[in-house]
């Protein structure tokens, strides 16, 4: 596994620390968190200018990235629900699209063409980070909370409409690509001889159109 990949990794494995210093009661572990989402952002950069710039973008990766971001925000979003800093019903909206454009890249997958990301869908993702690191840092600073808004919820509103545009964005473009008509790509099994070590291009080679 090259580097960039274990990046990648190391973000999902972040997520259960995330949960625990957010949801945990104890001086300033909260901001441990925040401070952990920040580390695991930045991972998100970091893999992705790594392999590119090295050449080692795999199918591997192409398919933990995307991953590790939605385990990454998500799960911080539902701790917010949990410790009452955030309304339910955004973060369902949130997840709710998630979930939509996941499924949404799949059938594209299939019907042979695939979905980049796109600038909105990039600009909620840093907009998620930022959201929930004001949420969280804002309890300790009293000059933050003193106005009559919050920045961290205006943050999070913001969230939920790049939300929406980016998934109508996505929907649209899946619309103008799609073919009724167009035979479905079923999945090829790779079968290895006990003892075989994979070939990492057999292995990208395969999964090229699910990974997408």
């Amino acid at each position: 596994m090259n580097f960039p990949n274990s990046l990648t990794l190391l973000r999902i494995f972040f997520v259960p620390l995330l949960v625990a210093l957010l949801l945990t009661k104890g001086q300033s572990l909260d901001l441990w968190a925040a401070g952990v989402l920040l580390a695991a952002a930045g991972t998100d950069f970091l893999d992705g200018y790594l392999a590119r710039k090295h050449g080692q973008i795999t199918a591997l990766g192409i398919l933990l990235d995307p991953i590790a971001d939605k385990l990454l925000v998500c799960s911080a979003l539902i701790a917010l629900v949990e410790l009452r800093l955030i309304p339910a019903w955004i973060v369902v909206i949130i997840v709710g699209r998630e979930l939509a454009v996941s499924g949404l890249r799949a059938v594209a997958a299939a019907q042979g063409f695939v979905m980049e990301a796109s600038d909105l869908g990039k600009a909620k993702m840093v907009l998620e980070v930022a959201a929930v690191t004001t949420l969280v840092v804002e309890r300790h600073y009293e000059a933050l909370t003193a106005a009559d808004y919050h920045l961290g919820i205006i943050l999070v509103w913001l969230v939920m409409f790049l939300a929406v545009a980016s998934a109508v964005q996505y929907f649209w473009s899946f619309w103008k690509k799609f073919d009724p008509h167009a035979p479905q790509r079923a999945p090829r099994a790779v079968v290895f001889r006990p003892g075989e070590k994979p070939r990492e291009e057999k292995v990208a080679q395969e999964h090229d159109v699910a990974a997408r």
